[in-house]
């Protein structure tokens, strides 16, 4: 009876530790050859405006290629290109890209085996006088906002300093020549990845091949009043025929985001279907300072999806889609009503969107919870069985001594 117990234990033991094994080895195995071009077939004698720059990432799948184009002619914007050829190459025209004279001016090629595009453009910087500390600019009269920062005005940093070939990111910074940024500046960080996984700082979202990531913050911007909040315009554009909502979901663990555990989706469907194409992605929460701890987190909240009626002033956008593009238009705002800190405090804020295609990543538990929980669950059954075994082998040996134990 004994040794039967010991076998079940070890038994339980396995089938416990063996489910949290396949679950941790049910991960995404699968990987892109990424590689990083700046201006691509850039030659003399064109030569772009002084900061303006265009990277081109690319991600080789087996038989797909997934690319990357960020470019800050005009608003910076993040233009997405998927094909099922792994032979398909960005192609410029620089004259034509250069002047913004025409769509057409960049192509994917060949442009039978594109099967989705979406661009993702950085618009404005609101920013108003939060009176009644509401931290919603939805419910902000229009005397408190301030004219918006245009960034398709902003003087941008040189590309060819920030690219990192080795960690696939790229840094974009700007700002105006005006005395609110005289030492401060908006930045965009973006960065590809090859395989699945999650960046160490906050918010850590989970990511994966067919996903991009762009880290933005606000730092040293010079507020014009006492209560200044701020807000982020952006717009996404894409091919006609599809149509974007927002959802929000329920995350399973906060471990990699303290206390949030929502995430929402901005996603892209072909009209009558509801199959999804292409993301954003984020956690609602901003952070107040570069490195933060706990105490420097923020909710942040998005506004109604909108169709816009044109495209925004991107030069991206303009040469890369010919035909009419479908247009959507969102915002979003930092802070949380009654917030007793405002921008002015800390003079940064930060927040961070995955950019993808297919289906987001779903959040899953760590490694380390996945342990934690077969632990939790396998102790106390091989204790309950190996404990009744103990007390088996206790009354067999005081029935045999004629002594009946008091239990």
């Amino acid at each position: 009876m004994w040794a039967f117990k010991a076998n079940l234990a070890f038994s339980v033991l396995f089938v416990v530790f063996g489910a949290a094994l396949g679950f941790l080895g049910n991960r995404d195995t699968f990987r892109r050859k990424v590689s990083v071009e700046l201006n691509p077939g850039l030659t003399p004698p064109s030569v772009l405006p002084p900061g303006v720059g265009l990277v081109h990432v690319r991600g080789l799948g087996l038989n797909d290629t997934l690319h990357f184009l960020l470019c800050n002619h005009g608003a910076p914007a993040l233009l997405m290109v998927h094909t099922n050829s792994t032979q398909s190459a960005v192609q410029v025209d620089w004259p034509s890209f250069i002047n913004r004279s025409s769509s057409g001016s960049l192509r994917v090629e060949p442009q039978s085996s594109v099967r989705y595009s979406s661009a993702l453009v950085f618009t404005r910087v609101w920013e108003y006088d939060d009176v009644n500390n509401t931290a919603d600019p939805q419910q902000a009269a229009e005397s408190s906002f301030y004219p918006p920062y245009e960034l398709q005005n902003f003087i941008w940093s040189d590309l060819n300093e920030t690219v990192n070939q080795s960690d696939l990111t790229v840094k974009l910074c700007g700002g105006e020549k005006t005395e609110s940024f005289l030492n401060g500046s908006l930045c965009l960080q973006f960065s590809a990845f090859e395989s699945e996984g999650r960046d160490k700082a906050w918010p850590s979202l989970h990511h994966n091949a067919n996903s991009s990531q762009l880290h933005v913050w606000l730092e040293g911007v010079t507020p014009r009043g006492n209560r200044s909040r701020f807000a982020l315009e952006f717009q996404s554009v894409g091919d006609s025929g599809f149509q974007g909502r927002v959802d929000v979901h329920s995350s399973i663990d906060d471990e990699y985001t303290p206390s949030i555990f929502k995430v929402s989706q901005w996603v892209s469907f072909p009209e009558n279907s509801s199959g999804v194409w292409g993301y954003n992605q984020w956690k609602p929460v901003a952070y107040r300072k570069a490195e933060p701890v706990f105490e420097d987190t923020t909710p942040c909240k998005h506004s109604q999806l909108v169709s816009m009626k044109r495209i925004p002033q991107s030069g991206l956008v303009q040469a890369y889609f010919t035909e009419d593009p479908q247009t959507y238009g969102l915002n979003i705002s930092f802070g949380i009503d009654k917030d007793p800190v405002l921008y002015s405090d800390t003079k940064y804020i930060s927040w961070t969107v995955l950019v993808g295609m297919g289906e987001p990543p779903a959040d899953s538990f760590s490694t380390l919870i996945i342990i934690i929980i077969a632990v939790g669950l396998g102790t106390p059954l091989v204790i309950i069985i190996v404990g009744g075994g103990f007390v088996w082998i206790r009354k067999r040996r005081s029935h045999s001594s004629g002594y009946e134990p008091i239990i």
